[in-house]
């Protein structure tokens, strides 16, 4: 029996099931580990769907979001906002 390989991606099946996967990366993960989160999410959505809404090519999205890349900020910002995602700042305490 051949077993397939996992794939994070057949289960983002719903925004809360993303937001609960991304925001666990975030707090959990280092800056590679939220690049290929997020890249799980887009596949998850479809690649087609998330080029369209950032205005970039598909070859474009896989290589910003591959293993080891290092998108600039403005790529990060528009594939976020076409997942439906959003960066928002909650205070950790030991400002001021």
């Amino acid at each position: 029996m051949e077993a397939s390989k996992f794939d994070i991606a057949d289960y983002l099946d719903s925004n809360e099931m993303i937001a609960e996967y991304l925001n666990t990366v975030l707090e959990e993960g280092d800056n590679s580990d939220v690049i290929a989160a997020i890249g799980h999410i887009a596949k998850a959505i479809g690649m087609t769907k998330i080029a369209e809404e950032t205005g970039l090519s598909r070859p474009s999205l896989y290589k910003a979001l591959s293993d080891g890349a290092k998108p600039q900020f403005e790529t990060i910002m528009k594939v976020l906002k076409a997942i439906g995602g959003q960066i928002k700042i909650n205070p950790i305490g030991g400002v001021a």
